[in-house]
């Protein structure tokens, strides 16, 4: 099932978080940057703050939340950035980031445009948003938390602009 988060979620997301990040991650970002990055950005007060600003899904198996996405709303140019999506690694290609995907779509059918920003050397992410339909608009080095990466940024059409002219 996939539903809005509520604060009772907090404590499962950071769990999701530090999961997910750590088997992603544990070749490419190290352990203390990724630790210090995920406790300030997915602190609770922090995730409170992301649900009034942003969208935020969960996914729940069993009652149980099992992964989550957040998605900024439209702006004014009629574009949004999935911002995080994390499914534990249990329970990845069982369809839910396919079912969060579908669920903030459904949320920005005004919108035009969805970017999401993906970690050139995860494979399994960036297969995932191009299997759903993401292009692939550039590759780029950028510094994570003084870290040197290499960032992959994809976008899905919602709507062509040039289409809503018409």
């Amino acid at each position: 099932m996939i539903r809005p988060m509520t604060a009772m979620d907090s404590m499962h997301v950071q769990q999701i978080v530090f999961k997910t990040w750590s088997e992603t991650y544990k070749d490419s970002i190290p352990a203390e940057i990724q630790k210090e990055f995920i406790n300030r950005s997915y602190s609770e007060a922090m995730l409170l703050k992301r649900m009034e600003k942003t969208y935020v899904l969960v996914a729940e198996c069993e009652g149980i939340p099992i992964g989550f996405s957040s998605f900024t709303k439209k702006d004014e140019d009629g574009d949004s950035e999935l911002t995080a999506m994390y499914i534990l690694p249990s329970h990845q290609k069982m369809g839910y980031g396919k079912k969060l995907v579908k669920y903030a779509l459904s949320l920005l059918s005004e919108a035009q445009q969805l970017f999401v920003y993906v970690d050139e050397r995860n494979a399994i992410g960036r297969a995932f948003y191009e299997k759903q339909g993401f292009e692939l608009l550039d590759v780029f080095d950028e510094y994570f938390e003084g870290h040197p990466v290499v960032t992959a940024q994809y976008v899905f059409y919602i709507h062509s602009p040039a289409l809503a002219l018409q």
